[in-house]
């Protein structure tokens, strides 16, 4: 590594005891940060699907102070998920990623039992989506019903934490079928991934791929190979089943062949060279899943590629400044559509820095895993 990672991480404690305040200000659940403020979600509020990873990266910071200020802003956002849950209707598969690191999460640090209680109810809601033929719905739309995406094998962490939590086996299985449907119908040869697949909800046939949010069909989205790349590792540590280390590595292997010389992640593997689309949150979220990777097999490759994604984004995409909200900037939602965010702040780009960081010190919390590890 050429940076301090500790100097890094207190440089960033004392910028989010000065900024997170300002979320409750606003009374919004940060989406990123704009100067010396937060912006919420760009559609759908509270129910938009990244709202878990602000509570999400307050947890991981109160794991490493102890500071009751985190815990506090990370309860207030996650009161307001839990309201989401009653109203239900925009909820989809990304309950995962909303309440595994939000209520998931106080639960595992400290034991509340009400979060245990409302991360158990989106359980059962992520579960409720399973389609018998062997996949889980992503989205709600009459003419989505068989669409299934990459980015769902992050969220299958929900269901092997609820197995364990209950000895329900019920949650596990599901989450194997659809990881299994993941490993056949989307992992290419090359070790890309497609970013969605539509099945046909009859009979679970595969009938096409979709573009999505990467630059072509059959193109290779950066998030979404490491979407693929943590959520194969992950399933893998929560269940010790070799055919998703395999997959993990395999991808793995294609996201480090793409990493740029500069440590940043194009958003679009296959894109063309110019106009130049950065998404850091792929480089991020890869980092976390490499480190992993590395924890599990020893294969020192993948800790260096994560530490030349994680220098490279330190060096050239981390704002440190104390009064500014947010860290990691050039963070891109979609190549195609700007809507979401173009080379700006998003936070879970942030939450998937800090946890990088946590990991490389050996401190991480296991909010992604079955194993219990509550006080």
């Amino acid at each position: 590594m050429r940076n301090n990672i500790s100097e890094i991480l207190e440089k960033i404690i004392a910028k989010a005891r000065a900024t997170a305040p300002l979320a409750a200000e606003g009374a919004l659940i940060p989406y990123g940060g704009e100067g010396d403020h937060w912006r919420g979600a760009p559609f759908d509020g509270n129910s938009w699907w990244t709202g878990g990873f602000w509570p999400g990266l307050l947890w991981l910071l109160y794991s490493e102070t102890g500071d009751a200020a985190f815990m506090a802003e990370a309860r207030r956002v996650g009161n307001l998920l839990a309201e989401e849950l009653r109203t239900f209707n925009l909820l989809n598969h990304d309950v995962g990623f909303m309440y595994l690191l939000s209520r998931g999460a106080d639960y595992r640090l400290t034991g509340d039992k009400q979060a245990r209680t409302d991360c158990l109810h989106a359980a059962s809601l992520l579960m409720g989506r399973f389609n018998p033929t062997g996949f889980i719905r992503a989205w709600n739309e009459p003419d989505r019903v068989g669409y299934a995406i990459i980015d769902c094998m992050m969220n299958l962490s929900l269901l092997f934490w609820a197995s364990a939590e209950t000895g329900d086996p019920r949650f596990a299985k599901v989450a194997k079928i659809h990881a299994d449907t993941t490993l056949e119908h989307f992992l290419r040869l090359d070790g890309s991934v497609a970013h969605i697949v539509e099945f046909d909800p009859e009979t679970g046939a595969k009938v096409r791929e979709h573009a999505g949010q990467g630059y072509a069909l059959g193109s290779a989205w950066s998030r979404g190979q490491a979407w693929g790349l943590y959520g194969f590792t992950l399933a893998y540590a929560n269940t010790g089943a070799p055919r998703y280390l395999d997959a993990a590595r395999r991808v793995a292997d294609f996201f480090i062949a793409h990493i740029r010389p500069d440590g940043l992640t194009d958003c679009d593997f296959a894109q063309p060279p110019a106009p130049e689309r950065l998404d850091n949150i792929a480089g991020a979220c890869g980092a976390c899943g490499l480190l992993e990777l590395h924890k599990i097999t020893g294969d020192s490759r993948y800790r260096e590629a994560a530490e030349a994604l994680v220098d490279g984004l330190i060096d050239r995409c981390c704002d440190l400044a104390p009064n500014h909200c947010g860290l990691l900037t050039h963070c891109t939602a979609s190549y195609h559509d700007d809507a979401a965010g173009f080379h700006t702040n998003i936070v879970y780009g942030d939450y998937f820095l800090v946890e990088a960081l946590l990991r490389l010190l050996d401190r991480a919390p296991a909010l992604w895993f079955s194993r219990i590890t509550r006080p």
